[in-house]
């Protein structure tokens, strides 16, 4: 054994069924180091932090921690050993107190054996303060931004006195100077000891903040590489398998004719006197920090909002949408911010998802003509490249990237003039982001406008044309091809005119 190493897993392998979900894998945590883990969707990245955690037991392999061999066959054994994971969704109960989650079944209890909450919320508080934390231990978690509940559940994972952390896709609902924090704290755990796992798809972020990252694909281990001593280039190589030459896909050919335009539109309270157009085959930016209001304005546009004054123009005719199948109906559609919640039904097949929307056009004398439809779904899933088993299987079992495909593809089902795209590369992995920047490229290059609202700066200056920059629900500044840059998108992001 190695007495760098915090952690050590030797020749983890699992399978589920005949699926070969690790096979073989080695990974090693120096103490005090942040490590990336780094593959596609499916490559086995959550399976193997699962076995980590005592959620699986591995089918050969062992583990050791701080050179001692540990057994993990339920999450408790993880946490006794120190292992802590943030998971990507929230696992918190909103009701109640920050303190109250984080001593949850583990209450300090009084010697009458009632909880002690004096005794627990002065721990809460001290545990915050280690880390800088500006929260009050007594607010209920449900009344907390996403941002702070990401804090709570660090703090609740460090309660337990860790060795190893494990954030999988931390930053994914941050914004940047929420990242900036979550990043300063990630340093203090590193000056206390404490080695961390990051789980993330954004390349910046790893260059960043980790100092190695390990490779997997297909369930197999790649390779591991110092941060500094590579690129963008080679990672998302090994992470695919092959070269990506043209990461971001992007023909710039703009035409003077408008297809959408909005003036003044308001909604009391929410955003104010939002107005801009979109030409055909223009790439329209909407950025900002997260709670701007980006998403309200393209809920209001696509009729799933009420708003109190302005107007919408498609073509130069006024419309007024009164839903959200009004606005299908004349030409606009809407791939949501979170595909999971509003866009997909997980638990129905790839066929019923990609034609949920197109019902309508697929009927044939009041019944849907199911010729016409296998042939529309057959369409999108080679169009896509969206990779199932058959088009009968739950969209459950497909990789974040094929998700987004089939949200995407509903839509496109439609035939949209206007399509809007809400963060339409979130939690998605390098390779399928590279298909889903070529699939845009090609939309735009037929004549489609896009809007797309996006937290990731680098997706807005490599793929838009022209930019709106939105902060406290007003654009606050505007941007050509030429113009933007990462400076000048957030000077007016964060309140610079």
């Amino acid at each position: 054994m190695n007495d760098r190493y915090v952690l050590e897993m030797k020749g983890i392998s699992k399978s589920f069924g005949a699926t070969q979900a690790l096979d073989n894998i080695n990974f090693q945590l120096k103490k005090g180091e942040v490590h990336a883990l780094l593959g596609e969707n499916g490559a086995g990245k959550s399976t193997l932090i699962k076995v980590l955690g005592g959620v699986h037991r591995p089918d050969k392999g062992e583990i050791y921690i701080e050179d001692k061999n540990v057994v993990m066959n339920e999450i408790e054994d993880a946490q006794k050993a120190g292992v802590g994971i943030i998971h990507q969704e929230i696992v918190l109960v909103p009701y109640l107190s920050v303190t109250e989650n984080i001593f949850l079944g583990r209450e300090i209890l009084t010697p009458l054996h009632t909880r002690d909450m004096k005794k627990m919320n002065s721990k809460a508080k001290e545990m915050t303060e280690r880390l800088g934390l500006d929260i009050d231990v007594t607010t209920k978690v449900g009344t907390l931004s996403i941002a702070q509940q990401q804090l709570v559940e660090i703090v609740k994972a460090i309660s337990f006195d860790i060795k190893i952390l494990v954030m999988d896709e931390p930053t994914s609902s941050l914004s940047d100077e929420e990242v900036h924090k979550l990043f300063e704290i990630m340093e203090k755990l590193k000056a206390d000891g404490v080695s961390i796992i990051y789980i993330s798809h954004r390349m910046e972020e790893l260059f960043a903040v980790t100092n190695r990252v390990t490779i997997m694909r297909d369930g197999t281990y790649v390779g591991t590489v110092e941060t500094q001593e590579t690129n963008t280039d080679e990672l998302v190589g090994m992470m695919v398998g092959r070269s990506l030459t043209n990461y971001y896909t992007r023909d710039y050919n703009m035409s003077n004719t408008e297809v959408l335009r909005v003036e003044n539109l308001t909604q009391k309270g929410v955003f104010e006197d939002i107005s801009f157009s979109v030409r055909e085959g223009e790439i329209l930016g909407f950025s900002g920090l997260v709670g701007a209001g980006r998403s309200e304005i393209m809920q209001a546009i696509f009729g799933n909002e009420k708003y109190s004054s302005g107007t919408i123009f498609l073509n130069g005719k006024e419309l007024k949408f009164k839903n959200s199948m009004d606005a299908i109906k004349n030409g606009l559609a809407l791939v949501p911010e979170d595909r999971k919640k509003q866009g997909l039904t997980l638990i129905n097949t790839v066929a019923f998802n990609l034609s949920l929307v197109s019902l309508d056009a697929l009927k044939k004398g009041g019944l849907i003509n199911n010729g016409k439809k296998d042939r529309m779904v057959d369409k999108y899933v080679k169009d896509l490249n969206i990779k199932t088993a058959s088009v009968e299987s739950p969209v459950s079992s497909l990789s974040g990237g094929n998700q987004q495909k089939i949200v995407l593809g509903r839509w496109l089902a439609t035939n949209p003039q206007v399509l809007i795209l809400d963060e339409p590369t979130r939690g998605v992995d390098v390779g399928a982001k590279a298909e889903i920047y070529s699939i845009i490229n090609d939309l735009a290059k037929e004549g489609m406008a896009i809007i797309m609202v996006s937290s990731e700066l680098p997706e807005i200056i490599n793929m838009c044309d022209n930019v709106c920059v939105v902060k406290d629900g007003r654009i606050t500044g505007r941007l050509t091809k030429e113009e933007m840059n990462q400076e000048k998108i957030m000077h007016y992001a964060t309140g610079g005119q």
